[in-house]
């Protein structure tokens, strides 16, 4: 049985599955979404049956991470696994909820990270796709992963001591954005300490995350440009280097075609 759900948790290919991370996908989705939704005035009884939601979908996500433990073979090399380590802060409010610590609810914004789980590999979201189209997905979700994440911190700390500059998460948001791209109207800024921290990580983290991710993406035109059409006859592949005499995948000897 635990074989078998441990299968099923990392699958992407049978129908379960398929269903089991579409579902996942949602609802981190749905969990930013009333992340950015409870910045804005709302009804109480609208806000309240939000934070029903979310604790929902929080406890479907300690749920599942106690599953993913369980099903480890190495559960102390799973604890400290990059994955684990993202699960576990996403559900750290939940866990620490009882103690009513304030400062627990700047973690919720890290719960976007878990998309790094699907964006794995030769899979985006459960769909094959080739190298060029995942390094520049992963490109992306950086981008946006870090946007995100820094403007629900920065509101989270700048919204009690300066409400009126950081009204709402689309203030934040305006921030990060004029502020990753070195453009810095200057009509938006932190006033506190804290905030200061942010924008000084959040400026770091693009500095050292993007240009990283950029590089891969250029080494891998320049290697896809240095590349001739030669179809392999056995696998299909059509995609092979210059001087390549036999397929890279099936290794079935390539016969060029004529002026290449």
């Amino acid at each position: 049985m635990r074989q078998k759900i441990a299968f099923y948790l990392e699958d992407i290919e049978t129908p379960t599955g398929k269903i089991f991370n579409l579902l996942i996908t949602g609802m981190i989705l749905l969990s930013s979404v009333i992340f950015v939704v409870e910045t804005y005035p709302l009804p109480n009884h609208v806000r309240i049956n939000l934070n029903t939601i979310d604790f929902s979908i929080l406890l479907l996500f300690a749920w599942e991470y106690l599953l993913r433990l369980w099903c480890a073979d190495n559960k102390i090399k799973y604890l400290f696994s990059i994955y684990s380590i993202i699960d576990l802060v996403a559900i750290l409010p939940f866990l620490l909820g009882v103690a009513d610590i304030s400062f627990i609810r700047v973690f919720r914004w890290f719960r976007i990270l878990r998309f790094i789980r699907f964006i794995e590999g030769k899979s985006l979201f459960g769909r094959t796709i080739n190298e060029d189209a995942e390094i520049s997905a992963r490109i992306l979700f950086t981008l946006l992963a870090i946007i995100f994440v820094y403007s629900g911190l920065i509101y989270q700390v700048e919204h009690p001591v300066n409400p009126k500059v950081f009204a709402t998460f689309l203030d934040a948001v305006y921030f990060s954005v004029v502020t990753m791209t070195t453009v810095g109207f200057g009509d938006v800024t932190p006033s506190s300490e804290a905030g200061r921290l942010m924008t000084v990580l959040m400026i770091l983290t693009g500095i050292a995350l993007i240009p990283w991710q950029l590089g891969d993406l250029i080494k891998r035109l320049v290697k896809t440009a240095n590349q001739v059409e030669t179809l392999c006859p056995t696998c299909g592949l059509s995609s092979h280097d210059a001087d390549a005499r036999c397929c890279k995948i099936c290794g079935t000897k390539l016969e060029k075609l004529a002026g290449s």
